[in-house]
């Protein structure tokens, strides 16, 4: 186990019998971890196995074997992938860190490839939100692509999943990567690509979606941004636009319950339209007079309050929880 193992390799190292790679801070780290963290978790499932991802099973060509390092039941996860740029912009940047860190705090898996750019950005703003991520190796488990990512890399080991179709050692290569993306894709409920070129390899990631029955959303972009040209080009081809996060968080039905104390806060006349609309899931201003026996005006000025407080978002005639 790694508390073990970090105790052996320093005292090793004090007697000078071995140089490890490893600093004192380390070791007091190892020494306070819990136990259950200090367990590091891998093996080989294949597509017999209970824990192999049912979603996964379906796609043409799914791996037959599945090599793994950390918490193995985050296959079983409602996941959504966010994938795009190695090169992305600030703006790009951003959002991946964003979305991601959102649609980990209302409870879903981000899958990514743990590549340079949106995907590292997409693990870390999962990590952020205490939630749980998947990286999908064009590798092997045991070899860290690129070696920028490392710490990250260690991290995912610890909170999250690592996973790869190739053995432990296997290299990288150029037909790696296109390959292990059919299984970013295959592993989730939807895609979203936030910025990417027409070279990019996302675009295959959204390609390999769209075939499987995924859906694909695309962030917009700045028509001159050449980041922004592959993006850009999924929406005229289908792919459903990202306009507003909470629209997307509810396209997913991830939705989060209304805040309980705040909801405290509010009048009875607001309360009631809530729960009309939480008993819909979507509403609209007459659904809620059917429901309530309001008259449209009055209905609407509630709508137009909890809108302004956040509590809930109208679009294109449809009214829903934002919080």
């Amino acid at each position: 186990m790694e508390k073990e193992m970090a105790e052996s390799i320093y005292r090793k190292e004090r007697k000078s019998e071995v140089k490890a790679d490893i600093s004192m801070q380390h070791y007091k780290n190892a020494r306070s971890m819990p136990e259950t963290n200090c367990v590091l978790k891998s093996g080989k499932i294949t597509d017999e196995s209970a824990e192999y991802p049912a979603l996964l099973k379906e796609i043409q060509n799914a791996p037959k074997e599945i090599f793994y390092r950390g918490r193995i039941d985050f296959l079983k996860d409602r996941c959504v992938a966010v994938v795009g740029t190695r090169k992305p912009t600030e703006y790009g940047r951003w959002a991946a860190y964003k979305i991601s860190k959102r649609l980990a705090e209302a409870g879903l898996t981000v899958v990514s490839g743990m590549a340079a750019g949106i995907d590292t950005l997409a693990h870390k703003g999962a990590l952020a939100a205490g939630g749980r991520t998947i990286a999908v190796l064009g590798c092997g488990i045991n070899i860290c692509f690129p070696a920028s990512n490392k710490a990250l890399m260690r991290e995912i080991e610890k909170r999250g999943l690592i996973i790869s179709e190739y053995p432990n050692e296997y290299p990288a290569a150029k037909f790696t990567f296109p390959r292990r993306n059919r299984i970013i894709s295959g592993l989730c409920e939807a895609v979203i690509v936030i910025e990417a070129g027409l070279a990019s390899g996302s675009l295959i990631t959204a390609e390999l979606a769209a075939e499987q029955g995924r859906t694909v959303y695309a962030l917009p972009g700045n028509i001159n941004n050449v980041m922004s040209i592959g993006t850009n080009k999924l929406i005229c081809d289908g792919a459903r636009p990202i306009a507003v996060v909470d629209d997307l968080l509810w396209d997913l039905g991830a939705r989060k319950d209304v805040d309980r104390d705040f909801y405290a806060t509010l009048s009875e006349e607001e309360k009631i339209v809530i729960r009309a609309i939480e008993e819909s899931g979507e509403a609209t201003v007459n659904l809620i007079c059917e429901k309530i026996g309001e008259s449209p005006g009055k209905v609407g000025g509630i709508v137009t309050v909890l809108e302004m407080k956040g509590i809930i978002c109208a679009h294109l005639g449809k009214i829903f929880i934002a919080k």
